[in-house]
């Protein structure tokens, strides 16, 4: 990725090229034009787009915005560039689309590339942390580089614990030690570009998350296995 796309999200036109397809909520890939230029693409998700849930506030962008923010303070590199600016059809996320092998995803990385496994448990981690209740396995994606790239955290952040993921393997292991300083961090403080984003609870349930990462330091086993999304893929 060029290294100013924070930059080129923030500042570049938006042309809509295409609604995604099997998105449940309005979700747009873009161009992105400096002096009439594609300078590169994007993922624009509007909050006019959103369907109204029971159990998440209107704004799901702000949440895709709070795990760019997260991922970044993890120091994991995980989410792809994210801001929120107007766009076409108003306020909503924009996030830097990753050219991806869209044949790969979170069971056939773990089955076929051992030496992602580190990357994967960086993910299960964050997951945690971030109450993540829909990391389905196309949600886990792989670059030309082998870098991987978790995308689609609108449905993050929730007070009450529900996590719903398919990255369970390493359950019962110990977390690398560089995973439980990051969360150790996140315990003390969550940094305020998140904190913003998210109301108080939230904030205070995703430091207690942390906390239990550092106290325990081993992944979680999913005793009733019903923590799994749904569809899988």
């Amino acid at each position: 990725m060029p290294a100013n796309e924070l930059a080129l999200l923030s500042n570049a036109e938006i042309d809509i090229e295409g609604r995604m397809p099997w998105s449940s909520n309005a979700t747009y890939l873009v161009n992105l034009s400096c002096s009439d230029e594609v300078v590169g693409q994007a993922i624009y998700k509007p909050i006019r787009g959103e369907r109204p849930l029971w159990d998440f506030e209107p704004g799901l962008h702000r949440r895709e915005l709070a795990a760019y923010r997260l991922s970044e303070a993890m120091g994991i590199d995980l989410v792809p560039a994210t801001v929120i600016r107007e766009g076409p059809l108003g306020e909503g996320s924009l996030q830097w689309f990753v050219n991806v092998d869209h044949q790969q995803h979170y069971f056939t990385i773990f089955e076929q590339h051992a030496h992602l496994h580190p990357q994967l448990r960086q993910v299960a981690v964050f997951d945690l942390i971030a109450n993540n209740t829909d990391r389905k396995s196309g949600h886990v994606l792989i670059d030309d580089h082998d870098h991987l790239w978790g995308i689609d955290h609108g449905l993050c952040f929730g007070a009450d614990f529900k996590l719903r993921t398919v990255v369970w393997e390493f359950g019962g292991e110990e977390i690398p030690r560089e995973l439980v300083d990051a969360a150790a961090r996140i315990a003390q403080t969550v940094p305020l570009d998140i904190a913003t984003l998210l109301s108080d609870e939230e904030v205070t349930a995703m430091q207690e998350r942390a906390q239990w990462i550092v106290d325990h330091h081993c992944f979680p086993v999913d005793q009733s296995g019903r923590r799994y999304p749904w569809p899988l893929v």
